[in-house]
């Protein structure tokens, strides 16, 4: 399989070299295209995968160079869905899928490989994580992959019998998905997202469904019992589906009595688990039900929830500091986000928020703001942010960067408060990705606890 084959690849980045690499040494003919001019690229990657033979085109998209010589057009995640070469190759037959699909096609399939396939539009990342350090805690050999920064393919050549891949999938690679299939998924949960990407709220959740598109009645769905949509996808799925819940005692993962319960079977009390927010809890049930299913055991579980303190960026606890605690929530770049945020806390909280401005509707925040004493209002939309604040009576302070709102936040703030970024924006007025954004909160919080 992909071998002796003419190939083309759009979208260089990190998946595209990975891609590259796996098919030059398996005979093929490799082209890669991509938009962005060569300098703006890994110069020594680009050089070795040269060396190997690959030919690269940068800074346009060719209008005769797809034709029907090649066999596939493997497409990066972040390239359109309408984009020409994607809409010529349906036309002239050539087949269009992913690195995450092209992967999968490559997984020996004599070794008894587990995949775990882990998505959902909000909390996928922490759920993905959490398994992941379970089993590897656990003493099996684990594999973490997908969408949280590590191609399927770049470790192909390492996997032994009975390995275990954790795999994280976005809407835009379940989106060229035909063969993928894994024996553990699970849907976090559903909501609208990513329309400018997938045009349609109901393209976005059949793009979702396709995680379960080849599973059967031997494989384990995973999904949400208090998210509606979640659960309308599910309903007429193959696999055996099982279910968590934050508000209800079902037969499944679920809250009872501050704790956290599988199938009747206490797992860990709430007190005892470093993250924090019921969003946070749900991705723990998620995870427990994943695990549950390879025999990892209640002492492990609680190890890791004892220790592990979230993903980075991702309403992560950096410090406190006399009193004041800061949390980094850099990726909460939808109201979404911010909302599952805003309501983790109820100690006095001064607000970040703010960013690019891409008319995101602030009004949505009103019924989480009755703790949040101050806001500080940042970057492109910090007029609307203003206007948002004093609309509902809280003390806002308008400023275009960072650094300067921190300064301030910090000589208003008192011992008990919570000090949260979570701008329900993105960063891309200011900075070139969220990180830096997130980054550069931690740097100020750290600062002042070395004071």
């Amino acid at each position: 399989m992909f071998e002796n084959q003419k190939i083309l690849i759009l979208g260089f980045a990190r998946s595209g070299y990975e891609v590259a690499k796996v098919l030059i040494n398996k005979g093929n003919t490799v082209v890669v295209n991509d938009g962005k001019e060569e300098e703006k690229h890994d110069v020594s990657k680009i050089k070795e995968l040269k060396d190997l033979g690959v030919e690269f085109i940068f800074g346009s998209h060719p209008q005769d160079l797809l034709d029907d010589s090649f066999q596939y057009l493997i497409k990066n995640p972040g390239v359109p869905i309408d984009h020409f070469y994607v809409l010529k190759a349906k036309e002239i037959g050539v087949e269009v899928i992913n690195e995450t699909e092209m992967a999968y096609r490559l997984i020996p399939k004599d070794k008894n490989i587990k995949l775990i396939g882990i998505t959902g539009t909000n909390g996928k990342t922490t759920t993905t994580t959490l398994i992941y350090n379970f089993i590897k805690e656990a003493g099996k050999r684990v594999h973490l992959a997908g969408n949280i920064g590590y191609p399927l393919c770049s470790f192909l050549d390492k996997l032994e019998e009975n390995d275990i891949i954790v795999d994280e999938i976005s809407c835009q690679q379940l989106e060229n998905v035909k063969e993928y299939h894994p024996d553990i998924a699970i849907l976090t949960n559903i909501s609208e997202a990513h329309i400018e990407f997938m045009k349609t709220y109901d393209y976005y959740k059949e793009v979702k469904k396709r995680i379960f598109q080849n599973q059967t009645s031997s494989d384990i769905a995973i999904t949400n019992m208090e998210n509606e949509e979640a659960l309308h996808l599910v309903k007429d799925i193959k696999s055996t589906v099982k279910y968590f819940s934050s508000k209800n005692e079902i037969n499944g993962a679920y809250i009872k009595e501050n704790a956290i319960y599988y199938y009747d079977e206490k797992i860990i009390n709430l007190d005892q688990i470093r993250l924090i927010g019921n969003h946070n809890y749900e991705n723990i049930m998620a995870a427990i039900l994943a695990v549950k299913e390879i025999g990892v055991s209640n002492e492990i579980i609680q190890k890791v929830l004892n220790t592990f303190g979230g993903v980075e960026h991702r309403l992560e606890f950096v410090c406190e500091v006399d009193g004041r605690k800061f949390y980094n929530d850099t990726e909460a770049t939808n109201i979404k986000c911010c909302q599952i945020a805003l309501s983790s806390f109820q100690n006095p909280t001064i607000l970040f928020l703010g960013g690019y401005e891409r008319g995101q509707d602030f009004n949505e925040l009103s019924d989480y703001m009755s703790h949040v004493k101050a806001i500080f209002a940042i970057g492109s939309c910090r007029n609307r942010v203003k206007e948002f604040g004093d609309k509902m009576n809280i003390p806002t302070y308008q400023y275009e960067f960072l650094k300067d709102a921190f300064e301030t936040a910090w000589s208003i703030s008192k011992s008990g408060d919570i000090l949260l970024l979570s701008p329900a924006s993105a960063s891309w007025d200011q900075y070139k990705e969220c990180e830096e954004r997130g980054a550069e909160f931690k740097k100020y919080a750290i600062e002042l606890e070395k004071k």
